[in-house]
């Protein structure tokens, strides 16, 4: 017989060898909790953190630092850029003919109205290249603002999942409008050959317009992704601002020959608008005919202003008398557009980046 007073041992629970871990999605099991010592083996964490190069998850990167990890992300970026840009017209039976489509159809629907119901296009020589050249080039600008005010706020699962630079996702949304864009341009040659347009030299300036509008594009489109993630209203606001600004820019009239002797300077600041700036470039690059009319292009005869004022207006005018705006006044030297086109470009792209980086550790809160 077992001595009574013998202790019997008492049986402990098993512990739960999964108690202090986490589990998805990131919450502590019951159990015991593990609590970090404020030292590593007797040295300070903030010691060992720098001995090891960690840094806060949180801390927002210098902007050298910042630009170096998104050259890296290059090719992640372009890739993500060309996938979502073929996944965009998968369901639609057309596919990526949507891409030149749409501006097509937005083109033929201002020719009608404006073109030819409104007769706006009297006094404009080649009015259809004319229409569809700045409809094609409003829209590449028009659609990067608008898919990048709403892209933080669309891609917040990928934001509080992953560590990248968050400036990727607006720079790739740029890449994909850039990609269409470069597609609707070959659209856009044929339909100027067509309309009996001359291949020049001039067309090689498209390349450096059409970055320069890139840059700028990148730029705003930084800002707006901010605004965009910290006021929902802002993306809703944002199609209606574009609307006015594509009624300002020239996209359905010549601007330059606006006659409104009173407000030069009011015509000069229409001209020399980012939009309207880029698409000039683009029109002047691709199109003769626009060079040859523009005013200022030849030395200044009030006679043949006159004419072009009068007769070029009216319908069945000559194509000399289309012709003869190029002896008016201009209100901003076209000589110095390309100037203002960097100018443009430069400030867009340095105050978009420094205003977007400022709230780096911010996006993916809320």
């Amino acid at each position: 017989m077992r001595d009574q007073k013998t202790p019997v041992r008492e049986r402990r629970p098993r512990r739960d060898p999964n108690a202090g871990r986490l589990s998805a999605p990131g919450r502590l099991q019951a159990g015991d909790v593990a609590v970090m010592s404020p030292e590593v083996e007797g040295e300070p964490l903030a010691e060992y953190a720098v001995r090891h190069g960690l840094r806060p998850s949180a801390q927002r990167p210098t902007i050298p630092a910042y630009i170096r990890q998104l050259w890296r992300r290059v090719h992640f970026i372009l890739a993500f850029a060309t996938a979502r840009n073929i996944a965009m017209y998968t369901e639609a039976k057309l596919g990526q003919l949507w891409q030149v489509l749409t501006p097509l159809l937005n083109a033929g629907v201002y020719f009608l109205i404006f073109g030819l119901l409104l007769h706006i296009n009297r006094g404009i020589p080649n009015y259809l290249a004319f229409l569809v050249t700045g409809v094609f080039v409003f829209n590449f600008t028009q659609r990067a603002f608008i898919s990048t005010s709403s892209v933080i706020t669309d891609s917040l699962p990928l934001i509080r999942a992953l560590q990248f630079p968050r400036a990727s996702l607006p720079l790739a949304y740029v890449m994909i409008e850039l990609q269409q864009m470069v597609l609707s341009m070959a659209v856009l040659a044929v339909i100027v050959i067509v309309s009996g347009e001359p291949i020049t030299w001039y067309w090689l300036l498209v390349i450096p317009a059409l970055l320069l509008q890139t840059l700028f594009n990148v730029g705003v489109g930084l800002l707006v992704a901010r605004l965009g993630s910290q006021v929902n209203d802002f993306s809703q606001l944002l199609p209606f601002l574009m609307r006015t600004w594509l009624y300002l820019s020239g996209v359905l009239f010549n601007i330059a020959t606006l006659d409104i002797r009173t407000y030069r300077w009011a015509v000069a600041l229409l001209e020399i608008n980012p939009a309207a700036l880029y698409i000039t470039l683009i029109r002047n690059a691709l199109l003769q005919s626009q060079r040859l009319s523009a005013p200022g292009s030849q030395p200044y005869n009030a006679a043949r202003c006159r004419i072009w004022q009068t007769a070029g207006h009216q319908t069945g005018a000559t194509t000399a008398q289309l012709y003869d705006s190029a002896y008016c006044h201009y209100y901003a030297n076209p000589d110095h557009f390309w100037y203002y086109g960097i100018a443009w470009a430069a400030v867009a792209l340095a105050v978009g980046f420094y205003f977007f980086w400022r709230a780096e550790t911010r996006y993916g809160r809320g």
